[in-house]
């Protein structure tokens, strides 16, 4: 299954080479954890702490930086995605847009270093926890919604060669 995955990074970094292979990997292995059988478009900005806080302040109106949003296009059930498709697809391409994630790659590479593993792993957690989003899952409590969507974002990222390593 074919999915258009358009990547935009804000400012060129060498950063950009090594994390765009793992932005791509997590948004398919995430795809296909959670049993999507269409093909979809996602739309990724990498950006830094002062993109995303204005991006922040604009959408959300929360005037500070954070390290990952999320866009859904619609709203799915979380775990439970729709059999039939064809209500979801752009006639014109025939994919299925999902919606937009925004990642700050200056928070990534803090939260990397405070957690004590790579940026690559960080970036990647960010991309599963931000497409999770998409797929309608959420953490606004602390109960049951939170321990399903981290429960998921383990078992995905643990599918996913290098992860799980520093």
């Amino acid at each position: 299954m074919t999915h258009k995955i358009n990547l935009v990074f804000e400012q060129l970094s060498l950063q950009k080479f090594t994390i765009s292979g793992i932005i791509r990997k997590c948004i398919q292995e995430t795809i296909r954890a959670e049993g999507i059988s269409a093909c979809c478009e996602i739309n990724v900005l990498v950006t830094n702490d002062a993109g995303i806080h204005t991006i922040n302040r604009e959408s959300r109106h929360i005037d500070r930086p954070t390290d990952v949003l999320s866009f859904p296009m619609f709203q799915l059930e979380a775990g439970n995605p729709p059999r039939d498709w064809s209500e979801y697809e752009d006639p014109e391409t025939g994919l299925v847009p999902l919606g937009d994630m925004c990642i700050s790659l200056e928070r990534a590479m803090a939260q990397a270093q405070e957690f004590g593993h790579s940026v690559r792993r960080e970036v990647g957690y960010l991309t599963i926890h931000s497409m999770l989003h998409l797929l309608g899952y959420d953490h606004l409590d602390e109960g049951e919604q939170k321990r399903q969507m981290r429960a998921r974002e383990e078992a995905i990222a643990a599918q996913i060669h290098g992860m799980s390593r520093n």
